[in-house]
């Protein structure tokens, strides 16, 4: 890798990869376009040749557009050759103009990253009507997105901690591509397979957005731009769906929110060259000279940004990544072991409120008798109504307490769970009462997922900061296929014994966190580590 931090270790291969890819998709445009004499409906027409040509393509693009990305594992592990990399980070040197447009390209790579599995429910209906299928057997499409979510985000946070940051986002972006093809699918088989993959690059980029800038913003501003970029980016990727299928699903059917993987996953390579590659990833992988470039390109020019050598200056916090236990194992191994559990447990009582409760919530107040368009009218704009409450987690988390912050709202949380319980004990039908509940319950799940995964990228150490963001944030898509799974049988017909259930495992996370939490506003990545491994 060069030292801009910016280039591939294969452009020939990358770029290759790129086009085969692209070329892939290209060839079911004509099967799309033949759709428009039959109002888009494409459903049991043969697949044609460019069609199998350009499927076959994907794969071999994928695997050329990896090998360019990936690292020569071997030749970095002899740059290391065993000793301890001694390597300063520059924490203390204010924003500037290269930090925003990183913090700016991962908010457009994080919009565009929720917004595909956003889709899913304004592309179901169409999907249903033209495919004749039942309500149960649609919802297969969610379940298994959720399912490539979990898996993805373990997958990918891996490669992200064996290969890269940047490497990991590319790659997903090229999956978006890939799955574009999704759109001129003849049967319903054919999506679920695209939605599987679909998902599980979408669940890979999540914590590795967060991972990446964890690692490159300074300490003082790293946790409220961390939350930041989960609030907005998490709004306007559902505003991106919504706006999407309100003005193209009209004029191209369901499709064409499948085929804008496309141009959304052309927009984060077109901008590969302002995601530079994590310097303490490049430290950590014997890449000395790669890291210091990059970190004077966010140096701003100050003098005591420059990282100097330890037998001149010893003292400041250093980077010394010499491990026995790698991968998940290493997770649960010491003071990180409580807080993982802690956090894990929260994602998937997390998942289930958000998959579960909130899913079921305007039938189960018409079942009580209030009138369930108010609430469903608040569900669909609940990631309008987040953003302030998302302005006070900011606030919270980045001038009292992080590990507090998130106590506070899974509390508040809690809270609210019991209050829907006891709305559901009393059969209160009061209007104002129950719009209440459920904006303070959206307010609350809104602040707890804000901060969730963006914690979860500052208490890890670098080897494994990518594998423990994806494990956290894959335990908040399982909380969901467990709610698909529970709603499927019934569970949450019970309105208020499911409430009070969930809200169980939320408040022992909240007690658990509490307890064995650790302060990482304002602090140093590696004095982080360093209060863990006392």
């Amino acid at each position: 890798m060069k030292a801009s931090g910016i280039s591939f270790y294969h452009p020939w291969a990358f770029w290759l990869g790129c086009l085969l890819i692209t070329a892939g998709v290209f060839g079911h445009a004509p099967m799309f376009l033949m759709g428009r004499h039959t109002h888009w409906q494409m459903v049991g027409m043969p697949m044609t040749t460019g069609m199998i040509l350009g499927m076959a393509a994907i794969p071999v693009g994928l695997a050329f557009a990896t090998y360019g990305l990936m690292p020569r594992l071997a030749r970095m592990r002899q740059a290391r050759g065993g000793a301890p990399l001694q390597f300063h980070i520059a924490d203390g040197v204010p924003l500037n103009v290269e930090h925003w447009k990183l913090v700016a390209v991962l908010v457009v790579t994080l919009a565009i990253d929720v917004m595909k599995p956003a889709t899913l429910g304004f592309v179901v209906p169409g999907m249903s009507s033209e495919y004749g299928i039942a309500k149960p057997t649609a919802s297969l499409l969610a379940l298994v997105a959720l399912t490539g979510t979990t898996v993805g985000s373990v997958i990918w946070g891996r490669i992200a901690d064996l290969s890269g940051r940047r490497g990991a986002i590319l790659l997903s972006a090229l999956m978006f591509i890939g799955t574009a093809i999704c759109g001129a699918m003849p049967s319903f088989g054919w999506n679920l397979v695209m939605c599987f993959l679909m998902g599980a690059s979408a669940g890979g980029l999540l914590p590795i957005t967060f991972t990446l800038m964890a690692e490159t913003i300074p300490a003082a501003h790293r946790g409220w731009l961390l939350v930041a970029l989960g609030g907005i980016g998490t709004s306007a990727g559902y505003l991106l769906a919504a706006g999407a299928a309100a003005t193209l699903e009209p004029m191209f059917s369901w499709r064409v929110l499948w085929l804008l993987g496309l141009p959304t996953g052309a927009i984060i390579i077109a901008l590969n060259r302002f995601i530079p590659e994590s310097p303490r990833f490049l430290s950590n992988a014997g890449l000395e000279h790669v890291a210091r470039a990059v970190l004077r390109k966010f140096s701003g020019g100050a003098a005591d940004a420059i990282e100097r050598d330890d037998a001149a200056h010893p003292g400041p916090p250093v980077i010394n990544e010499q491990h026995a236990a790698t991968g998940m194992r290493a997770l649960m191994r010491g003071r990180h072991a409580r807080i993982t559990i802690g956090l894990v447990v929260c994602g998937i009582a997390w998942g289930l409120v958000n998959f579960g409760v909130l899913l079921w919530l305007p039938v189960n107040l018409t079942a009580l008798g209030v009138d369930a368009k108010a609430t469903s009218a608040l569900l669909a704009k609940s990631a309008i109504y987040a953003l302030p409450g998302i302005g006070v987690v900011i606030w919270l988390y980045h001038r009292w307490s992080s590990y507090r912050a998130l106590v506070l709202f899974i509390g508040l949380t809690v809270l609210a769970l019991l209050a829907l319980a006891a709305l559901g004990l009393m059969q209160v039908r009061a209007q104002a009462a129950v719009i209440c509940v459920v904006a303070a319950l959206l307010v609350s799940v809104s602040g707890v997922i804000a901060m969730l995964i963006p914690y979860a990228a500052e208490i890890y150490p670098v080897h494994l900061r990518g594998t423990g963001s994806g494990v956290i944030a894959a335990s908040s898509k399982l909380g969901g296929i467990l709610g698909a799974g529970l709603g499927v049988f019934g569970f949450f017909e019970q309105f208020a014994l499911s409430a009070i259930l969930i809200a169980l495992p939320m408040a022992a996370s909240m007690l658990m966190l509490l307890r064995h939490g650790v302060e990482t506003r304002g602090v140093r990545l590696e004095d982080i580590q360093a209060s863990l491994e006392r």
